[in-house]
């Protein structure tokens, strides 16, 4: 098939649009640049397009003439404390943004699009672990922008045929043999201790060991990122338009992060007990039978330790992310 990668410079979309080629897919890469790195696009991308999803006219064209069978939507702001500060940037960028893209994808006769959705839809969940079928209620705007836009998309296919599926995933993390992650402002946990061990941090907080867990630390469900891809990929030919929880349903707390960190690097990583960050629920936690049984997904990256040396790995190759 051939693709159209919207945000395949990003942390997700770079790997997903590196495993699409390995797999036999044609990709074209649309990104900004804003957020992502012209070094994370994979030189197998048949073509680059630096361009915003704010330019109608450039997205219409780049359909039109690009004759896509799929496209796949990465190209979002995912920062909720930004978000609770600047809830404008995050409804235009994720929603009207998003919507210029659904309407360039009718325009160009795109058949399906996949959808880089978030488990944030739910705000703090009603269950554990959470299904499709879970209240939605987002308590922040970037998660809300989200979800409208998984709306938006239901009303795309019922009116203009175009078939979405919106995948809705935890914790990503992990890396690919080439490519990884690098953020400006650093705010996930597992690049964040293992930079204790680079000597990039003194110390790692832990904010919270009151919890009502097993060692009073949040649980969170990571998902190795290669997964993450085969979902992707698998969603394109999903036999049914909707939404798909991606998640090990296990989960793992912080301080099992962080020993995991420990041993994959034989650093000692020192840590430190801070006080609760506000909203932060106690566990989070994924069912993903329904992708098990729909689009066949099999991950195969569950453990912490795979997936924490993968990104040891690749953050000993590039000590500075893709500022080499």
């Amino acid at each position: 098939m051939k693709v159209l990668v919207c945000g395949g410079a990003g942390y997700i979309g770079s790997i997903c649009n590196e495993y699409l080629i390995d797999h036999g897919h044609q990709t074209v890469v649309f990104d900004s640049l804003i957020l992502g790195h012209a070094e994370a696009i994979d030189p197998r991308t048949s073509e680059f397009i630096q361009g915003d999803l704010a330019d109608r006219d450039l997205l219409t064209k780049t359909m039109v003439n690009g004759k896509f069978d799929a496209i796949m939507h990465f190209a979002a702001f995912s920062l909720v404390g930004e978000s609770m500060k600047d809830p404008g940037k995050y409804f235009r960028n994720n929603l009207a943004n998003g919507i210029n893209l659904a309407d360039a994808a009718v325009a160009g006769n795109v058949k399906v699009i996949v959808f880089s959705s978030t488990a944030a839809t739910f705000g703090e969940p009603e269950e554990i672990p959470i299904r499709e079928t879970t209240r939605q209620q987002p308590i922040n705007p970037y998660g809300e922008s989200k979800l409208c836009f998984e709306k938006v998309l239901h009303w795309y296919q019922q009116i203009h045929g175009l078939r979405y599926v919106a995948l809705r995933y935890f914790n990503a993390a992990g890396a690919s043999a080439n490519y990884g992650e690098h953020h400006i402002n650093e705010t996930h946990l597992i690049p964040l201790v293992l930079q204790v061990a680079q000597g990039k941090r003194e110390k790692i907080m832990i904010y919270g060991d009151d919890y009502e867990t097993p060692d009073g630390t949040c649980i969170r469900d990571y998902i190795h990122i290669i997964d993450l891809a085969q979902a992707h990929m698998l969603a394109m030919s999903a036999p049914n338009c909707g939404h798909y929880n991606l998640g090990t349903g296990n989960g793992l707390s912080v301080k099992e992060i962080i020993e995991s960190a420990r041993r994959v690097t034989g650093h000692a990583i020192p840590s430190e007990i801070s006080p609760r960050r506000a909203g932060d629920p106690p566990r989070l936690i994924a069912c993903s039978d329904l992708a098990k049984k729909e689009l066949g997904w099999k991950p195969q990256f569950e453990d912490a330790d795979t997936i924490i040396e993968s990104v040891w790995k690749w953050m000993k190759k590039h000590p500075n992310g893709y500022n080499a």
